[in-house]
């Protein structure tokens, strides 16, 4: 039987009209079985007249004719697709760096073309089969994010703990004369694949333009919690800066040549080499920004515009958390906050115990450290969290502790605002409506 199990159906959508209900499970779109929803999204975005063939719980199959408008919705939610799981042993694998009592989520590595293709996941095509190359050629599932990390081949081997896999240069050739749309990205490990490594790897790829839309080099992250796992050098201060030294001329001249940015260098490479941004345009449409490049230039440019159309709300005090990386910029934009809207803003980088001092990225903060950096601090009116610390929809740190556990241990109101300059001025605005 297999098909699609229906969670719910949008009020007042052609589904509801027919009597389709969630727990029902749609097998066919015109005849054609559906393995996941990629089939539902290629089948039901075609014909305007749609034969559903639907099983309900009680084993009775039932067949709906639907005519609609060109590009009616028909109104079905589907659970995402249950992740193909990652068989590769990266000797930079950030989740083999996690202490124990995690939510199990985070302990699962996945490696789905399917969720590069539906939320922007990378993915290293060491899995893939041709039968699925093939359906990404034939459905156009673009664009796709790859990990790349070195179009050497027994280096890559080396760096993904696996023998045996796809050359990828040879997959990447296939995909772009398919005309599917790359992104691509190398996690740097100094020692292993940088230097003439990393000029062969973006070499390669820069000659796959424009089928290779961007190339991102980040760094690798590693926490306290290596024990058993192959000896790795972190990115200092000194490294980044030879990094940039040497790169950000060619990101420019590889720009040049190819008619718009292409090679990006993540910005952790410039908050630890305390070295300026390059000006937010170099960064063309941000194709790498949920990669961690062109963050903090995006945000700059925000600050600067929320400024100025901020405007005096009060005298009342607040405390706004960061990661430690961020602490700089986002703490100069809320001084200048406070003085135009006269409210006492006081920021605080908070230290990241949970996977040690060198993971400094606001993102991975857990609800325990943020109690350790304020137990016995004056917060103010309100404590105030960038989303990105929290799971999306459920509101947990990654330690689990709750936005309820942490205004109890603290003793302090929460508020969660969009991590954005704009989000956190909207944040600090609603406040003050509150206090008058």
């Amino acid at each position: 039987m297999r098909g699609l199990l229906i969670e719910s159906v949008v009020p007042g959508s052609i589904a509801q009209e027919m009597g389709i209900a969630a727990g029902d499970r749609l097998l066919c779109i015109n005849g054609q079985r559906l393995r996941d929803i990629i089939d539902y999204s290629y089948q039901a975005s075609g014909d305007d007249e749609l034969l559903l063939e639907v099983m309900t719980p009680g084993q009775e199959l039932w067949e709906y004719e639907i005519q609609r408008e060109a590009g009616e919705s028909l109104g079905l939610i589907f659970a995402p697709p249950k992740p193909a799981r990652c068989r590769n042993n990266c000797v930079f694998c950030f989740v083999h760096q996690l202490p124990r009592g995690l939510r199990k989520p985070l302990y699962v590595k996945d490696e789905d073309y399917r969720l590069s293709f539906l939320n922007g996941n990378y993915v290293t095509l060491a899995n893939l089969k041709q039968s699925e190359l093939r359906r990404i050629v034939a459905q156009r599932l673009s664009p796709l994010y790859i990990s790349v990390h070195s179009t050497n081949p027994a280096l890559r081997e080396q760096l993904l703990g696996r023998a045996g896999i796809p050359p990828i240069l040879e997959q990447l050739e296939q995909l772009v004369a398919a005309r599917i749309t790359l992104h691509t990205q190398v996690v740097l490990c100094p020692g292993l694949n940088d230097g003439k490594e990393l000029e062969r790897t973006v070499s390669d790829l820069a000659g796959l333009y424009p089928g290779v839309q961007s190339l991102a080099v980040v760094p690798l992250g590693l926490t306290r919690h290596r024990r058993g796992l192959p000896q790795l050098k972190g990115v200092d201060g000194e490294y980044a800066r030879e990094l940039l030294r040497f790169w950000e001329p060619r990101c420019r001249e590889i720009a040049k040549r190819l008619g718009q940015p292409f090679l990006f260098l993540a910005d952790e490479f410039y908050l630890k080499a305390g070295l300026p941004f390059p000006p937010l345009r170099s960064y063309g449409d941000l194709p790498q920004l949920e990669n961690g490049v062109g963050m903090v230039p995006l945000f700059l440019r925000d600050a600067a515009r929320t400024l100025r159309t901020a405007r005096q709300l009060g005298s009342f005090r607040v405390t706004v958390v960061t990661g430690v990386s961020a602490f700089s910029f986002v703490s100069d934009f809320l001084r200048h906050l406070g003085e135009k809207s006269g409210v006492e803003i006081q920021p605080l980088a908070v230290e990241n115990r949970l996977f040690g001092e060198s993971v400094t990225v606001s993102g991975l903060v857990a609800g325990n450290d943020i109690i350790a950096a304020l137990t016995g601090r004056e917060i103010g009116t309100a404590l105030l969290l960038p989303d990105v610390m929290l799971k999306e929809g459920e509101g947990l740190f990654l330690d689990d502790v709750s936005m309820d556990e942490l205004g109890q241990r603290l003793g302090c109101r929460i508020v969660v605002f969009e991590a954005t300059p704009q989000g956190c001025y909207r944040a600090i605005r609603a406040l003050a409506r509150k206090a008058r």
